[in-house]
């Protein structure tokens, strides 16, 4: 099996952080429905503008054929030839007016984010692995599962377990990211902490 793409931190970081990476080689064995559950609690706990907890999830796991398939097709073609072997496909959805007032609710896909951040929190505990993808087909999973107009099918995740072929598919992609100085600002835009 391939190892783990660890991040190499400027800073200490919690190992959970660290280890949280984004395969596109998975193994398709099914998922412990107890784990799958804890995973959507961690979602569950996220804070939320005044706690509309505007994040809606469709689930589909890989003993369930006829949804897996059904879900997989909401994504981009590209997505589909990798996520096919995840153990649980979902899509996240905002609900985009708050319940409270029916108002715009512009902090719904930040919310979805922050639900998602602990699932993927998580997920990397348990030992598993999460993919999230802008490519999905937002009109499609709307027909196909009736979302309402007042919501937005907005990602795509998949979660599972690596892969143990051998070799594993290729995720070549290093780990990197923007410095510090180029998104942490004080006193005035673009003067870095």
């Amino acid at each position: 099996m391939s190892e783990i793409k660890t991040a190499v931190a400027d800073h200490p970081i919690q190992t959970l952080i660290g280890r949280r990476w984004s395969p596109y080689g998975y193994d398709p064995r099914p998922l412990q429905r107890e784990d799958l559950r804890s995973l959507f609690e961690a979602a569950r706990w996220a804070p939320s503008a005044f706690n509309e907890q505007p994040w809606r999830y469709i689930v589909a796991e890989c003993g369930n054929t006829a949804a897996f398939e059904r879900l997989l097709s909401c994504l981009v073609e590209g997505n589909q030839v990798w996520a096919k072997n995840a153990s649980v496909l979902a899509l996240g959805v905002t609900k985009t007016t708050f319940a409270r007032n029916g108002k715009p609710n512009r902090h719904a896909a930040h919310d979805l984010g922050l639900a998602t951040a602990g699932l993927i929190v998580e997920a990397t505990a348990r030992g598993l692995l999460v993919h999230q993808m802008g490519g999905i087909l937002p009109e499609k999973a709307r027909e196909l599962y009736g979302i309402p107009e007042d919501f937005e099918p907005l990602t795509g995740i998949a979660i599972g377990y690596r892969t143990t072929a051998d070799p594993p598919p290729p995720d070549t992609t290093p780990r990197t990211r923007h410095p510090q100085a180029d998104f942490v600002f004080t006193d005035a835009w673009a003067a870095p902490l």
